[in-house]
């Protein structure tokens, strides 16, 4: 690490350019080869993509896309009435003429009279494309929804839904963008003592890493199937991350510079130090989200795909770009205020302990199992709503209410009933006339199901081999009673209905996919948690030579997505404090959300947890160093050696971790700006769980516990030191020369530092 940080500063015009070529370079790719996101995924072994297949194969005429045109009257007038059905029919006639469009389906047509609603005040018009869903564009969509609201009057309404309305509707995330980058520029100025270039350099950096990043996903859009729900996330999960990363490693370049070290070494002993955090918690970060493919679910691979690459490029550019720009910065990294005072008082090693945290680390020394016992508490209790998580799909019923798709939802709920908006597909394999009497059998038991609106009767496919006929449930489609009737179907109808003969039926339709697709993941998290667990305990071992640590680390990592996930449940399930957010309806938390969070969550806990150690464990080393144990004394002495380390190692980097949580919060509360609720679900988990893991489990839970285990917190069997590698975060130091303020710990911290002149420095910038 020493050695590329040291390359990147004296080459730091090469490093720049490198990076601007690769601006430029897939810039240019991206342009050419344009960008073909698919949202189209599999469920593997389950019921609703047995369904989806059957119909794909021999029901070709239901693959393309269906919008609704919903009409809804008011003030006593009825869709029937002379002038709501002209100009409705001119509407669609509009409509039947788009680019795009395969046919309109009128409800004033003979074949449309189930289209109207029985008290005559909601209808609506089948939409069919030639395209599906992912190849309708925005375009496409808006023309539709401009045609189709001219029919808009003092007594009607026009709201329009489907899975193309709803990708056209989906807002812009600059606003959030600019909102994050700009509470983190306020953080940083904060941190960096008003100093703006330093201030600067994070965005800078972090901006690098998406646009390329961004770049490099539409090319991959190409190879495999990839939402284009990868880019917000990554935008969001990058921007986060990547100034985090910078401000560990200025922070560190500006102790360096204020404790006599030259420009060049100090950028090697950040490199070297918080760089080695950000590179342990960077690829953590990757690897969980990369473990997702042992999900097996096609959905998620494209988006943790995207999030990986964009984590690895802010990583990189941390460790390559920013010593770069270190070396073009020299002198300004400091403010004029620092920059005098290191002139005048010379180098100080005390610097980086500040007297709020010192004063915090010490009240948590002195009061550890009071502060144990508390902090846990207040943790597991607002974990405890994650016992009745439930997950689910977001819909257009969450959509924000001036949202076309929300009106059109809600119109046909009240038109035809809750479960209008969410039918279940029974899809038959037929083989013979008794296979077909035995799939009418059941639509006929459907239909007498508690649960159960309507059941249409069946369509066979051309080739005779499928049977098709659409149930209506009496709740919405993330009811939990929906998800119990489509239990009730597969377990108790269906098999009765296959019985003695050769008939086969699945369930499908959306409704029933996305209730496969959250069990499916419910039932995988566990190992998928278990494993990433495993690896990071296993990566904290190597890092800090000990087995009690990444212990204790692991179950707090542990309490911060329990602390989430429950977080989440409260508020975007049971509705607690909606409100505030602007939330338009409770309903379950989306399913592939705790993946995403646990992956994310898992390296961002190891980022504060491997800066926050490294600090108190150098300190632990330099004590040990400093002073030699005699036999009778070495109990007490490394009892109180141990305090004064995790103390001393809070204080000084305390200050740095509450930047980098504050900027955190800022940057993922942002997007609960975004009217898009799965990112508002995210933005919220993740600044809610950095909350409570920097404020409460980094420092208060965390050093408790330290303080109360004691010595053996650095403790680890000689057998298991020979055979694993040592990472050591510790700055080598015949790498580094030390600076000229740099003396035994226990000196500096309780015995002020004496002035000095102002040290020579080598100008290598």
């Amino acid at each position: 690490m020493t050695r590329l940080a040291r390359w990147c500063f004296e080459h730091r015009r090469r490093v720049l350019a490198g990076w601007l070529v690769a601006i430029v370079l897939f810039l240019g790719l991206s342009q050419a080869a344009g960008s073909s996101f698919n949202s189209n995924s599999s469920l593997p072994n389950t019921d609703s993509q047995d369904a989806v297949s059957l119909l794909t194969e021999n029901f070709p005429s239901v693959s393309g896309e269906d919008d609704q045109i919903v009409i809804q009257t008011t003030g006593g007038v009825t869709v029937e009435s002379p002038a709501v059905q002209a100009a409705v029919t001119a509407a669609l006639a509009k409509v039947v003429k788009l680019p795009g469009i395969e046919s309109v389906a009128s409800p004033f047509s003979k074949e449309g009279a189930a289209q109207t609603s029985p008290d005559r005040t909601v209808a609506f018009a089948n939409v069919t494309w030639k395209l599906k869903s992912v190849d309708v564009t925005s375009a496409d969509a808006n023309n539709l929804i401009k045609a189709a609201e001219s029919a808009d009057g003092p007594n009607v309404h026009i709201s329009l839904g489907g899975e193309a309305i709803s990708n056209s509707e989906n807002p812009s995330l600059s606003f959030s963008i600019i909102v994050a980058l700009a509470a983190a520029l306020i953080i940083l100025l904060i941190v960096f003592g008003g100093a703006l270039l330093p201030s600067v350099m994070p965005l800078l950096t972090t901006i690098i890493a998406l646009v390329i990043g961004n770049f490099i996903v539409d090319l991959l859009t190409h190879a495999f199937s990839v939402s284009s729900a990868s880019t917000e996330l990554s935008v969001l999960i990058g921007l986060g991350v990547g100034i985090d990363y910078g401000l560990f490693v200025i922070s560190r370049h500006r102790s360096g510079l204020r404790a006599g070290l030259s420009y060049q070494d100090a950028a090697a002993q950040a490199v070297n130090t918080s760089g080695r955090t950000v590179l342990f918690a960077g690829s953590t970060v990757c690897v969980a989200l990369l473990g997702q493919f042992a999900l097996g679910v096609s959905f998620l691979y494209g988006l943790s795909v995207a999030a990986a690459i964009t984590v690895a490029l802010t990583m990189a550019a941390s460790l390559t770009f920013l010593p770069a720009m270190l070396g073009f910065l020299g002198p300004k990294v400091l403010s004029r205020r620092e920059r005098a005072a290191l002139e005048a008082n010379g180098p100080s090693a005390t610097t980086d302990v500040s007297r709020f945290w010192l004063r915090w680390a010490t009240f948590v020394q002195a009061r550890k199992a009071f502060v144990a016992v508390g902090a846990l508490a207040v943790v597991v209790v607002i974990a405890l709503p994650v016992l009745s998580l439930r997950l689910g799909t977001s819909d257009a019923g969450t959509d924000p209410s001036t949202f076309t798709t929300h009106q059109a939802y809600t119109a046909l709920a009240k038109g035809f009933g809750p479960g209008f908006n969410g039918p279940l597909e029974l899809v038959g394999q037929v083989s013979s006339p008794a296979d077909e009497d035995a799939f009418n059998h059941l639509l006929t038991a459907a239909a007498h199901t508690p649960g159960v609106a309507t059941v249409t009767p069946s369509v066979t496919s051309p080739n005779g081999r499928v049977v098709l006929a659409t149930l209506y449930p009496t709740t919405s489609p993330q009811a939990e009673q929906t998800v119990n009737l489509v239990s009730t179907i597969r377990q108790d109808l269906v098999p009765q209905a296959e019985s003695g003969n050769q008939l086969v039926v699945h369930v499908g339709g959306e409704t029933a996919t996305n209730i496969d697709f959250a069990k499916g993941l419910t039932s995988k998290l566990p190992l998928f948690i278990a494993v990433v667990v495993l690896l990071s305990f296993l990566l904290l071992i190597t890092v800090f030579r000990s087995l009690l640590i990444p212990l204790v680390a692991s179950v707090m990592n542990l309490l911060s997505i329990g602390a989430a996930l429950g977080a989440m449940n409260a508020v975007f399930t049971w509705g607690w404090g909606s409100s505030i957010i602007r939330l338009s309806n409770t309903g379950p938390v989306d399913a592939f959300l705790p993946v995403f969070i646990f992956s994310v969550l898992f390296g961002l806990s190891m980022d504060y947890e491997v800066y926050l150690v490294s600090r108190m464990q150098e300190e632990w080393r330099h004590l040990v160093r400093a002073e030699s144990h005699n036999a009778e004394g070495l109990n007490g002495r490394a009892a109180r050696d141990n305090h004064q380390a995790i103390t001393l190692g809070q204080a000084k980097s305390g200050r740095i971790i509450a930047a980098a949580a504050g900027i955190m919060i800022l940057v993922f509360g942002s997007f609960i700006l975004d009217f898009d609720r799965p990112l508002q679900e995210f933005g919220f988990g993740l600044g809610f769980a950095v909350l409570v893991d920097a404020l409460v489990i980094r420092s208060l839970l965390m050093p408790a516990i330290m303080h109360l285990i004691g010595p053996a917190n650095w403790a680890m069997p000689s057998w298991l030191g020979m055979v694993l590698p040592n990472l050591s975060v510790e700055v080598g130091q015949d790498a580094i020369p030390l600076p000229p303020s740099e003396e035994p710990v226990a000196r500096r911290v309780s015995e002020p530092a004496a002035p000095s002149s102002p040290a020579g420095r080598r100008d290598d910038r």
